[in-house]
């Protein structure tokens, strides 16, 4: 076994192989960049070796400098994590000549397998089903929109050499078909090195279903069931499960022994991962192989019991594979939220900052429940522009899908992160979906449900009961509290104020307290909104996390302090709570509101990026859909178009130059 191997990563993978290595007793060097000296991975390392500038193309991606840091401090191995270098062929052969082992598949399968094109060539030949498509070079825009009409529409342009999601656009007419094939061409080039780009037919209510494979130097290969991906958005993945809720026995074996076939054929050694697409009928198409561990892979591990890491450090090390086909089982439901820093009510657009406030929930079993979060973050770390926009991935398991589900809606509502904008209130309001707890999934699942985007949810009358219940107990907690200072200059005001009335964004929500003494812990009886109800909590001033129960039902939420109020987010609601009493709420009824600003005369930059070009000039007419201007920011292109017909009448931002979001890039007339 080794005894020292190198992460050629960063962030949450670099600190998930941290953890099994130091539980096998094997060392670990860690590499960082300019922006990550001070990251969570470089910490937790036994070494660490700086290799260059925050920009991945200077430190992470430069193979040479990766070996460098082999050599230096004697690490015998290289676990590449995924992204970065983890399926670059060249560098796992650079490595294998200098006699350093990659813990992942031999170059020939990583050129056989990771290239997407030469993949679908390969699993043709061996008599894999694949989806319709052109798999030769695509010379430019008129030749695509040739092959596109062919295969006929919609069709799908994917990087030959991307994933997650970049390079890849789907087309529906001629027109798409161009500035898709330009958009994917110029994202693959800028993330991979490579703009070459292949065409497919995009299939209409997919589901995206994955097996993980694993495969030892002897020749034993078997797969560990399946994950279903299919809630996706700009063709990222966002939540992720297993097993499938779609899948009967025969489909996942069959797609199990053809993923074994597969990988057999290429003599795959290490984790991997055969990705199909599965229509409404059960058929399923070959997509590709991802020769390297998938982001996703936790959810396997959680309902097998099996450490994947371990298992590629293993048989890298030449080791045969410990289990034969017939001993994985698939126990329980494990689900994946993957917490991202964007915001999903501006279009899930990327969001940087420092996290002043971080604090996961508690990991481990509790019950029948496991909670498991792989973060590469910490309080006070800062989340950048130059990487991937992922903070965390939190995940849990339970005997039932339904129960794991609830677990993670209770996991999301007690996941505390300040200080930058985040998509925690999307994947809350996702676990209580209906849709999605039935399991009625498509890879088109967010487009379908958001077609205007996630906006601010509105409480039902229900829910604005359990929120008054929240809102009045923490006002009567802090209450109770500040009149029992010692110093306080005059005494506790005696009885206790019987009706009280919280307004829960517009509306007035009336509460009457049927117990009149507040006891630590908080134990009380309402009646609200005329239903009577016991609320209990433990909580305290200052905590953000409010759990309890309101009419016998557990609740957990967040609680932040607001001018006059409290703002609470609980299952995809972000509410402002106001406690008043009867002759303060008959005033604030009377209160004008506030207009917010008129911005539509401008163009403002919807998050920190750079500004890749600007597209129209000073004194320009512009009709509703062109294009005004394009922003890159954590290595996606977004493309900012006008919302109607208009007049550019002063542009205030150049290409190449780096804004701040709500930056005002053009006015117009």
């Amino acid at each position: 076994m080794f005894k020292k191997i190198l992460i050629a990563n960063r962030g949450e993978i670099a600190c998930r192989v941290i953890k099994t290595a130091r539980r096998m007793g094997i060392l670990t060097v860690a590499v960082y960049s300019d922006a990550d000296r001070d990251a969570l991975h470089v910490e937790m390392a036994d070494e660490a070796v700086h290799i260059g500038p925050a920009a991945a193309s200077e430190s992470y991606l430069v193979a040479e400098k990766i070996i460098a840091a082999c050599k230096a401090t004697g690490a015998e191995a290289v676990h590449p994590g995924y992204g970065f270098l983890s399926e670059r062929a060249s560098f796992c052969a650079e490595l294998e000549k200098q006699g350093i082992v990659f813990i992942g598949p031999k170059p020939k399968a990583i050129m056989a397998m990771g290239d997407k094109i030469e993949s679908k060539k390969f699993a043709n030949a061996a008599g894999v089903s694949t989806v319709p498509g052109h798999l030769g070079v695509i010379e430019d825009a008129a030749h695509a929109e040739v092959i596109a009409g062919g295969i006929g529409y919609p069709v799908m342009i994917k990087a030959s050499a991307g994933g997650g999601g970049k390079g890849m656009r789907i087309a529906w007419n001629e027109a798409e078909v161009r500035d898709g094939f330009e958009r994917a061409r110029s994202e693959a080039k800028s993330s991979f090195g490579d703009d070459r780009v292949f065409i497919e037919k995009f299939i209409v209510e997919p589901r995206h279903i994955e097996i993980q494979v694993l495969a030892d130097a002897h020749g034993n290969v078997v797969y560990l069931g399946e994950r279903e991906c299919s809630i996706q958005r700009r063709n990222q993945k966002v939540a992720e499960e297993a097993p499938s809720p779609f899948l009967d026995k025969k489909t996942r074996e069959a797609m199990g022994e053809q993923s074994v076939a597969l990988a057999k054929a290429v003599d795959y050694q290490s984790a991997g991962t055969v990705e199909f697409i599965v229509d409404r009928d059960r058929n399923f198409y070959f997509l590709e192989m991802n020769t390297r561990l998938q982001v996703e892979h936790p959810v396997t591990e959680l309902v097998t019991g099996i450490d994947l890491v371990e298992q590629m450090i293993r048989v890298a090390a030449g080791e045969p594979l410990a289990l034969a086909q017939e001993e994985i089982r698939l126990d329980g439901w494990a689900i994946e939220s993957r917490l991202y820093a964007e915001d999903p009510y501006r279009n899930f657009l990327p969001s940087i900052g420092r996290l002043t406030r971080y604090r996961p929930p508690a990991e481990g079993r509790t019950g029948n429940i496991v909670v498991r979060n792989d973060t590469g973050v910490f309080e006070g770390a800062e989340i950048s522009m130059y990487y991937d926009p992922m903070i965390a991935k939190l995940c849990t398991w339970a005997p039932t899908r339904l129960e794991a589900i609830e677990a993670m809606g209770r996991a999301l509502d007690g996941f505390v992160v300040d200080g930058i904008e985040h998509n925690v209130p999307f994947l809350s309001a996702l676990m209580k979906h209906p849709r999605w707890r039935e399991g009625r999934l498509s890879t088109g699942f967010i487009a379908e449900e958001y077609p205007d985007g996630f906006a601010p949810m509105k409480p039902d009358s229900t829910e604005e009961a359990t929120l008054a219940a929240i809102a009045l107990s923490a006002s009567l907690i802090e209450t109770n509290r500040r009149e029992r200072f010692a110093d306080r200059l005059r005494a506790a005001s005696g009885a206790l104020r019987e009706h009280w009335v919280v307004k829960i964004g517009d509306s007035h929500v009336a509460v009457r307290l049927l117990d009149g003494l507040v006891t630590i812990p908080f134990d009380m009886e309402m009646a609200i909104a005329g239903e009577n109800s016991s609320v209990v909590t433990d909580w305290r001033p200052g905590d953000p996390v409010w759990s309890g129960t309101v009419g016998g039902r557990n609740i957990t939420a967040q609680i932040r302090p607001v001018l006059n109020g409290l703002r609470i987010d609980w299952q995809g609601l972000s509410v402002t709570a106001k406690v008043l009493s009867p002759r303060h709420a008959e005033l604030d009824r009377l209160m004008p509101v506030k207009l917010p600003p008129d911005t539509s005369k401008l163009l403002l930059c919807p998050m920190p990026g750079l500004v890749v070009s600007i597209a129209v000039a000073e004194g320009q007419e512009v009709k509703a859909g062109e294009t005004l201007a394009i922003v890159e920011a954590m290595k996606m292109e977004n493309v900012l178009r006008a919302d109607r017909d208009l007049v550019v009448s002063k542009i205030n931002a150049a290409a190449g130059e780096s804004l701040a979001v709500d930056a005002v890039i053009m006015e117009f007339a």
